[in-house]
């Protein structure tokens, strides 16, 4: 059996779009594979490791939607929606349950690299690093406060509230981190794209996205935030002191 670890893992009905694309990805050195199926999806999963997928909505009498959820499930990896389907509901659905970007059919071969290249760059980088982060005030459990009973947890980088744990997506710990450590500072969005993101092609409602899953991890009442505030037209600050 094969156990070599893919870069990118397409799931897609679609035979044709997804051999074209994958042959494209090998062709620039992103190891990819393909499956057709939820089946072969859940199977691959379990036997390699990926560090990107690339998930359609429509899986013949599956759903892309379910998927996703199972997947989030066991694994923090980014997860792009590729799909014919443009309503908002449908994006905001695939960005609420856990996708991280959401591609429009039909794609430009080159751009979707890109974005994908960058991805799984930072979500790589994130994984290997497995020491703590130094710059922020922490107690030998790697306890740092947020709010009220609210802790970070750094070195299992899971949220801590009311001594129950909250896991992070690898997205979210960089993002609070991020925060965090500029609390008292207003953050721009294009600072979270550069420094958090680290892609411009990113667009701002999935920063948004990624905000309000936060909140509702951190904050009594995520629609009255007291910790991550919204400073309106230009990107987010974290309180220096919160109660």
């Amino acid at each position: 059996m094969d156990t070599e670890n893919y870069k990118v893992l397409m799931i897609d009905d679609d035979e044709m779009i997804a051999a074209a694309t994958s042959e494209y990805f090998n062709m620039f050195g992103v190891r990819t594979a393909y499956v057709t199926s939820y089946d072969d999806a859940v199977s691959f999963l379990d036997r390699h490791d990926v560090s990107l997928l690339l998930l359609d909505i429509n899986l013949g009498d599956r759903s892309g939607f379910d998927l996703c959820r199972k997947i989030r499930e066991s694994f923090d990896i980014p997860i792009f929606f590729i799909s014919a389907r443009t309503s908002d509901d449908d994006v905001m659905i695939a960005l609420n349950i856990g996708g991280d970007d959401y591609i429009k059919k039909p794609y430009t071969l080159n751009v979707l690299l890109a974005k994908v290249k960058a991805a799984v760059a930072r979500y790589d980088r994130t994984r290997d690093n497995t020491g703590a982060p130094r710059s922020a005030p922490q107690n030998d459990d790697g306890l740092i406060r947020l709010i009220g009973d609210v802790f970070l947890n750094t070195n299992i980088r899971k949220i801590v509230s009311g001594g129950k744990e909250l896991t992070l997506k690898a997205l979210e710990f960089k993002l609070l981190y991020y925060l965090y450590t500029n609390r008292g500072k207003v953050v721009t969005k294009n600072d979270l794209l550069r420094d958090v993101w680290e892609d411009e092609f990113i667009n701002e409602g999935t920063i948004a996205v990624h905000i309000r899953h936060l909140r509702e991890k951190i904050e009594a009442d995520p629609k009255d935030p007291q910790l991550i505030k919204t400073v309106w037209g230009v990107g987010y600050m974290m309180e220096e002191t919160a109660p």
